[in-house]
């Protein structure tokens, strides 16, 4: 019988150099495994598999030497413990993020909860070639969100009370960009130098800004045998369902304008950056 390595692959199964032997990808998504799902892992490459998995550069597990005939008691062992095959090929890969504002001092959103949305929203969707979302929480940009085809970085636009604001002049120490200057105990703030990294309200002790949690995002980028950094053609997104409205464009995009086997980059380029520009314009003038 013959063995359709094209489904397998679909599948998270990819073909070894040793003969009817598999590395399986599994479906990790935003970086996070329970307790009992590494248990379950670890079960599986104990008994199928050589007792080791590899972690991928994209927060995935990989499980080297799955055997062709063990392919479907492997996927109903993990199951077990809710573990399933990740995807390879042209289609939407693993979410990956770091670990947010729900564990890290410096995270601006919940990029854990937004990597899970976008994994429901879109995972192994089938498109021309392979597609990456990044997220990263806050300007430390830990995740690298625009080496991937999108990337959404966490940000806090801010804006001064002056009531509560006590002159203490932290707030200027603390913004790296001088986008905050003070002036007879009066804030001002130069929006065009603001990165919102959120650093000037972690620093305030009296709680002296309004803040808008949101979204700086970046297409097309690329880290492999090309590389292009991903560019933010748009500003800043204050809000959930136009970044989701916008994730949907730019997919929408690639998949009626890409070529097979051609990156999103590469779409961009060929079929004009002023075009899709005016696509993602549209959106987000809504």
């Amino acid at each position: 019988m013959a063995v359709d390595y094209g489904t397998l692959k679909k599948g998270g199964f990819m073909r070894q150099k040793q003969k009817n032997n598999f590395s399986l990808r599994l479906r990790v998504v935003g970086g996070n495994l329970t307790a009992k799902q590494l248990a379950k892992i670890a079960e599986v490459s104990d008994k199928y598999g050589e007792g080791y998995v590899h972690l991928t550069s994209r927060q995935s597990v990989e499980i080297p030497f799955i055997k062709l005939d063990d392919i479907d008691e492997v996927k109903n062992a993990l199951e077990e413990s809710d573990v399933q095959p990740g995807a390879c090929g042209p289609r939407v890969r693993t979410i990956t993020a770091c670990q947010g504002m729900a564990i890290c001092p410096s995270g601006c959103i919940d990029t854990y909860a937004l990597a899970k949305e976008l994994d429901e929203r879109y995972f192994a969707k089938e498109l021309p070639h392979k597609f990456k979302f990044g997220i990263t929480g806050c300007q430390n940009n830990c995740l690298k969100a625009e080496e991937n085809d999108l990337g959404i970085k966490g940000g806090i636009k801010v804006s001064w009370i002056e009531e509560k604001c006590i002159g203490c002049g932290v707030c200027v120490k603390a913004c790296r960009n001088g986008a905050i200057t003070m002036n007879d105990n009066k804030i001002s703030i130069d929006e065009t130098m603001c990165n919102f990294c959120g650093r000037c309200i972690k620093s305030c002790p009296t709680d002296s800004y309004d803040t808008i949690r949101g979204y700086i995002v970046s297409f097309g980028g690329l880290f492999g045998n090309s590389i292009n950094k991903g560019e933010t053609i748009i500003p800043f997104i204050e809000d959930h369902d136009k970044l989701l409205k916008i994730c949907d464009t730019a997919i929408t995009f690639f998949e009626q304008n890409a070529n097979a086997g051609e990156r999103f980059k590469f779409t961009i380029d060929r079929v004009g950056k002023d075009k899709f520009k005016g696509k993602i314009l549209e959106v987000y003038n809504e």
